[in-house]
């Protein structure tokens, strides 16, 4: 399984970005956290549709599940339609949070938990 979470850096040992679709890249581990890939989030300044740009780059490169605070519903939605597993995080980095997935310790979202566009709260607003 590669897992996918929202990170400010390359670092997996940096705390995580709780903003799906607006983070400043992603970290893709495999099941064991043993190598970390970085992949630039090319929609980080887009003016709208940012979360479903993601998913289709998430998928493009192979991602079965994503780790992150929030989701808005466009993404939520588009990561339903492609199979990919959105677990929900409020702390850690991204190698703590990869090991709480293995362990069966993360939440996966049963809907989505953000604002559908920048700035506004959703549901869950307390991320």
């Amino acid at each position: 399984m590669n897992i996918a979470i929202s990170a400010h850096s390359g670092d997996p040992d940096r705390q995580f970005s709780s903003r799906f679709g607006r983070c400043s890249c992603f970290l893709i581990t495999d099941q064991e956290g043993d190598s970390w890939q970085e992949l630039d989030n090319p929609a980080v300044n887009a003016q709208g549709g940012a979360g479903s740009r993601v998913v289709q780059l998430l998928a493009d490169n192979g991602v079965d599940a994503v780790i992150s605070g929030r989701y808005g519903p466009n993404a939520y939605e588009a990561l339903q339609i492609a199979g990919i597993e959105a677990y929900l995080a409020r702390s850690g980095t991204p190698r703590e949070l990869a090991a709480s997935l293995r362990d069966g310790n993360l939440e996966l979202a049963s809907g989505p938990s953000g604002a559908g566009y920048h700035g506004r709260r959703g549901r869950g607003g307390r991320w």
